[in-house]
């Protein structure tokens, strides 16, 4: 084997050389003569400085995942009420008179609706007798409902309104001392959204004339 001349030797590692002679110096200005304490501290100090590194990419990226919150897909009308705890009574008469598929339609719809409490001021057995009368409790149902997404703001410009409810029959809407009455009873919860419409909790059930709230006998 050809041996490399010194003089060419000298040329291709004379660069490396001064790289490495040049970091030396560097360190050794910083960190004061070479000893076993010295080289255990150069080491930490890359560790330390590996470690700060990872932690400014790392940091941001955690960030922005925290502020991402994931999004819920929004509850239809029949959704909401199922998991409010206060419609179980509107629930079961919705599912009863074969309303719950309409109500979870694209609609969008307004719902004035009533809690249980709301039901249980009905006379004994009305709720009963309903339940075992699709025909009558889908009219009932139905005389609570209006087409279209009317938020409490449009309620009170349209003061005096009588707005015609998916029953056919209209309803009586009134603001009285900055609260709203529909056909008597008081919106006591407004403008729960809902993806297909928009929900206001009243403290009554609403009777069409048609369909007084009597018993079944």
């Amino acid at each position: 084997m050809d041996r490399i001349p010194e003089q060419e030797m000298d040329k291709k590692t004379s660069g490396t050389d001064l790289t490495v002679s040049m970091k030396k110096d560097s360190m050794k200005r910083c960190l004061g003569p070479t000893t076993p304490h010295t080289e255990i501290r150069m080491k930490k100090l890359s560790l330390h400085t590996v470690a700060a590194i990872a932690a400014v990419v790392t940091l941001p990226a955690l960030a922005s995942a925290q502020k991402t919150p994931t999004k819920k897909a929004p509850m239809n009308i029949v959704q909401i009420a199922s998991e409010a705890g206060t419609f179980n009574t509107l629930v079961a008469a919705v599912k009863a008179a074969g309303l719950a598929e309409t109500l979870q339609g694209p609609g969008p719809f307004t719902v004035f609706a009533p809690t249980d409490a709301a039901f249980a001021k009905l006379p004994a057995g009305t709720v009963e007798s309903l339940l075992a009368d699709p025909k009558k409790l889908a009219s009932i149902l139905t005389f609570h409902v209006v087409s279209g997404k009317v938020m409490s703001a449009d309620v009170v410009k349209a003061n005096g309104a009588t707005p015609t409810t998916v029953n056919g029959a209209p309803l009586d809407v009134v603001v009285r001392g900055g609260k709203v009455f529909v056909n008597g009873a008081q919106v006591i919860t407004a403008d729960i959204v809902a993806s297909n419409g928009v929900i206001h909790v009243i403290d009554s059930v609403l009777i069409p004339s048609a369909a007084p709230a009597t018993a079944h006998r």
